[in-house]
């Protein structure tokens, strides 16, 4: 695998949170890092020039919906992902196994593959772990991950040991069919909630020399309890000198958390999800724009923050803008968003670096007060 290592700097000394470097091709990823998730080949609402404002290094696009519009041969024809969509840092694309498998009334999984109902045109599609890989491929992502089953919550034991055996069988098909040394392929720990399929999996992929490992199948519904119990149990099992990925994690108590377990990378689309919604993040609470106390609040969301949004405009503005629809509302509040939790992830790597992270952040790493409302 050419151009892909991973540099571990410092580790805490009461946590196993430890702040690094990830090598890629389009350049350097300092971890722990938040990655915002562009599924179409865009950051919602927002532009590249802003995204990279943001302090975003790293880039999720998602193979699934980029298969089905505009199709991995324009992308292609357009120069790749980087170039099509004028992202030129490193970038991520998932295997798409988490979207064909949240179309639950519209597919069959066999051995071979899912088969699937497109929800664009009716058509049914074919998705293989070979499939998936070579649509990658074409993509051209620095990295690009395994094509996996991803249990729901709840799931028998029985549904989850199925889906975790073939998840390691198709990651197997998955190393064959890869061709191209400048994308690293990441397999995914699967095995839901049950604790010792998880030290199963995590132990039989730690024995495959990859250039990265992810955490799958949290975030599907489980109590926040028991993800951590997941990542707690998980993360130390994977090689130590290799990035470690938790997927669709965003929030700061399951990043800090994730983080002391020795995570390095979370992606989410919470930052922008919520933007739309009218919804800010500020240190670490939820905030919505439309409450009348914001009106006449001539105040920056967040004074200390460095972002367009912060340094350009009150509360009362976007206020406003957020009433009255206007699409500048959802762009201010995607970038505000998206630099807090970047901003969370780097205070807590600067906070690994002097050996504060437990002081710093150790409040985050306890349970959550009843109907206190976090980000």
């Amino acid at each position: 695998m050419t151009n892909f290592s991973f540099e571990s700097l410092a580790t805490c000394s009461h946590t196993k949170a430890r702040a690094g470097v990830f090598y890629t091709p389009h350049g350097e990823v300092e971890t722990p890092r938040f990655m915002p998730v562009g599924t179409l080949a865009n950051v919602k609402t927002i532009t590249p020039a802003q995204l990279k404002d943001t302090g975003a290094q790293m880039v999720l696009s998602n193979t699934y919906h980029l298969h089905l519009q505009p199709g991995e041969a324009i992308v292609a024809g357009g120069g790749g992902l980087h170039k099509f969509m004028g992202w030129h840092g490193p970038m991520l694309t998932d295997s798409g196994g988490f979207q064909v498998f949240s179309l639950s009334e519209m597919r069959k999984i066999t051995e071979e593959g899912v088969t699937f109902r497109s929800p664009h045109d009716g058509q049914m599609i074919k998705l293989t772990p070979e499939r998936s890989i070579e649509i990658q491929n074409i993509l051209g992502a620095d990295v690009i991950m395994a094509f996996d089953e991803c249990p729901p919550y709840p799931a028998t034991r029985q549904e989850v040991e199925a889906a975790t055996d073939r998840t390691y069988r198709w990651l197997e098909r998955c190393i064959v069919a890869h061709k191209r040394s400048d994308q690293a392929l990441f397999p995914i720990v699967q095995g839901g909630v049950y604790l010792d399929l998880r030290v199963q999996a995590a132990e039989a992929l730690a024995k495959l020399d990859m250039p990265g490992y992810a955490i799958g199948g949290v975030s599907v519904g489980e109590p926040t309890e028991l993800m951590a119990q997941i990542v707690q149990t998980t993360a130390p099992l994977l090689p130590i000198d290799k990035p470690r990925y938790l997927m669709g994690v965003g929030t700061y108590r399951e990043m800090a958390i994730a983080i002391a377990s020795g995570v390095d990378l979370f992606d989410c689309v919470i930052p922008t999800r919520w933007a739309r919604h009218g919804t800010a993040i500020v240190s670490g609470e939820r905030w919505n724009l439309k409450n009348a106390k914001f009106r006449e609040d001539f105040t920056p969301l967040d004074e200390t923050c460095p972002c367009y949004a912060c340094e350009n405009f009150s509360r009362a503005y976007i206020s406003h803008l957020v009433r009255s629809q206007e699409i500048l509302a959802y762009t201010l509040l995607s970038i505000h968003n998206i630099t807090e939790l970047i901003r969370f992830t780097q205070k807590i790597r600067e906070s690994i670096l002097s050996d504060r992270f437990l002081e710093d952040f150790g409040h985050w790493l306890k349970t959550p007060e009843v109907g206190e409302t976090e980000a």
